[in-house]
């Protein structure tokens, strides 16, 4: 069943065209002083809310289908051969921009240590100890625990890692935070092999992970020194936040490192507009507000429930971003670096709605876990949160099921919006667009693009991110063509298209909503350069219920230099009916573009795609369209509209 999401039938919204502001907040400093973690932080491992590995009926209440189904998977690993990343694996992405290569070694390693963590908590008969000692061993004699990707953070630079200047990234807290949950469990049945095997592992632990968090402040992810403050932020800070607390004896040193991650995540919090928006999209949701409901929970554990900012109103919508960016299974709005298709993840937003009393969260995560089959699944991935998972899953699946559609809704400071044409289901036209700048985290230069989605399925798209290389993170980004605004829905202006930076921006945001229709435009100039000579270009994007989807120019140039078009990105067939009209056939749906062939001429290209992480969105191809404005006019105006075919 599908539930709606009500909202006030008129409204009209102007924003200003600052985007980038940050709110000093600071609600876990704000109660988690050094004098509160004294009084308030546990000191030993009273927080974790799983059973010891000695408690084994706890172990064996879990129903025996799901435990087998764990050592089965095991023991496909009783003779796995651990192996070693070679120098040339880190040195590929130098030498090729190259990630992959080493990655792929990095992630093999991490879910067997997992999966042979699991079978072992299943079974309890420790014959996948001495595998999982293997695994601790040669995590311990590696130098490095995270991504050749990320090397550059090192005085070293990329290539290969320094053992005199240990560093966090994402890879380094994630392996670290497997590892101190394989020491919570385990410690006694270490020692009893041999008593090296846990003080070695805490060492490294130590030197990997705490020390280098301690000491330091200028990691760019910490967010003290100011700047962009991204998923890196939660994510690398929970991780440490595991490691503290399963790991660190000294109270006087916990008390403080924990103070340093609420210090830390409070910059995120800051960050982010009131309504809750993820610049990142919602591939990146996880990792980002996902990730912040996970380190709050966290801290609310190791509190004693005394830390806790859930009824804030920036927490809640942060929550609420994965269901308003939700179009239909499995559609979601994917500007920025995000793929149109995600699997996103159940258990955190059923227990974040529950944290925040929101029951289309809950709702959602219980519908989201009935399509992933949680009922056979079994839980991959990070330890403690796929324990979370197992425990949770049948209260998950005991909550009735609703798949959010949210008629409507406008994010003003992040500016996205988004609009279905009827209120009680995913038929008919939807459309998302944004505003924005160009240079949001993982940022495409796309400010005032959109996408549009015929009964649940997609139609104007925007393409997403390819596989990341070197060059994604490079100065070089923007020559890789899904980051330009010209494979964007957006036009080209005297020859030129968008131009990454700040000061690239929207300009004059307004969102209109009325019960007939849902209107959204903004003025588009400032997000070209100046040789683009462009003194206004207003766009406005009007879904008419019951009628059509209208995309109108209103423009000013101050000099005709080049040739000015509007692109749309497509990945249905395209067929032209008659001059002026163009047949789009999608997936069970078709529609027509209607366009002023006196006002342009067109052109249609199949856009090649030759990169794997694009193809599983667009498996069947994509279609550019280019409507080339006719004649040399200095101001004008233009409009198309998008209709069902009857």
């Amino acid at each position: 069943m599908k539930k709606i999401i009500p909202v006030l039938l008129i409204s009209i919204f102007l924003i200003s065209s600052n985007v980038f502001g940050k709110e000093k907040r600071d609600f876990l400093t704000r109660i988690g002083t050094l004098e509160f973690l004294q009084k308030n932080l546990f000191l030993g491992s009273e927080w974790v809310s799983y059973p010891d590995y000695s408690d084994r009926k706890a172990w064996e209440d879990i129903p025996a289908k799901i435990r087998n189904s764990y050592i089965a998977k095991g023991e496909k690993y009783l003779d796995f051969n651990w192996p070693t990343i070679p120098a040339s694996g880190y040195l590929d992405f130098v030498r090729t921009g190259d990630r992959e290569i080493m990655q792929r070694g990095y992630r093999e390693r991490r879910s067997v240590f997992e999966a042979l963590v699991m079978a072992e908590l299943m079974e309890g008969k420790q014959r996948f100890l001495d595998q999982i000692i293997n695994g601790v061993w040669v995590y311990c004699e590696q130098t490095y625990w995270g991504l050749s990707a990320h090397l550059p953070a090192q005085k070293a630079g990329a290539g290969l890692p320094d053992v005199n200047e240990p560093i966090i990234d994402l890879g380094v807290g994630f392996v670290g935070a497997d590892l101190a949950w394989a020491f919570h469990f385990f410690k006694e049945d270490f020692d009893r092999v041999h008593p090296l095997i846990s003080l070695r592992l805490k060492e490294e632990i130590t030197k990997k992970v705490l020390i280098p968090y301690y000491e330091r402040d200028d990691f760019w992810w910490q967010g003290f020194k100011g700047g962009l403050i991204n998923n890196w932020n939660v994510w690398c800070n929970y991780n440490v936040l595991n490691c503290v607390m399963l790991i660190e004896e000294d109270s006087v040193v916990r008390v403080k490192a924990v103070n340093k991650v609420l210090r830390s995540v409070d910059q995120f919090i800051n960050y982010y507009h009131e309504d809750g928006g993820c610049e990142e999209g919602p591939s990146y949701w996880g990792h980002a507000g996902g990730k912040l409901f996970e380190l709050l929970e966290l801290t609310s554990k190791i509190t004693a429930g005394k830390i806790n900012i859930f009824d804030h109103e920036v927490v809640k919508n942060i929550g609420r971003y994965i269901y308003r960016a939700y179009i239909s299974d499995p559609y979601y709005i994917n500007f920025a670096d995000a793929e149109a298709i995600i699997q996103t993840y159940p258990g955190v937003i059923y227990r974040f709605g529950k944290n925040i009393n929101d029951k289309e969260l809950i709702g959602f995560g219980a519908f989201l876990a009935k399509k992933y089959n949680w009922e056979e699944k079994i839980f991959e991935g990070k330890i403690e949160i796929a324990l979370e998972n197992l425990f949770l899953k049948n209260e998950i699946l005991g909550t009735k099921a609703e798949e959010p559609v949210v008629k409507e809704f406008w994010l003003s400071g992040t500016q996205i919006m988004g609009a279905r044409e009827y209120s009680q289901s995913d038929k008919g036209f939807y459309f998302a667009a944004k505003g924005g700048y160009n240079d949001e985290s993982h940022n495409h230069n796309d400010v005032g693009s959109f996408i549009l989605y015929f009964d649940g399925k997609p139609c104007l798209v925007d393409v997403g991110v390819g596989t990341y290389t070197a060059k994604t993170f490079s100065s070089s980004r923007y020559e890789i063509w899904s980051m330009q605004s010209q494979y964007h829905n957006l036009p080209v202006i005297n020859g030129v298209n968008q131009q990454h930076g700040r000061r690239f921006k929207a300009r004059d945001c307004r969102f209109k909503r009325t019960p007939q229709y849902t209107e959204f435009s903004l003025d588009l100039a400032r997000a070209y350069p100046k040789a683009a000579k462009v003194k206004k270009w207003k766009r406005s994007y009007r879904l008419n219920r019951g009628r059509n989807f209208v995309i109108k120019d209103d423009f000013e140039l101050s000099e005709i230099k080049d040739y000015s078009s509007l692109h749309f990105m497509t990945c249905c067939q395209v067929k032209m009916v008659k001059e002026g009209i163009l047949r789009l056939s999608g997936e069970g749906f078709g529609v027509q573009m209607k366009y002023d062939n006196m006002q342009f001429s067109i052109q249609i290209e199949e856009v090649k795609i030759d990169d794997s992480r694009i193809g599983k969105s667009w498996s069947k191809g994509l279609r550019r369209i280019i409507l080339t404005k006719k004649g040399q006019a200095l101001k004008g105006s233009s409009s198309l509209s998008i209709e069902k075919i009857n």
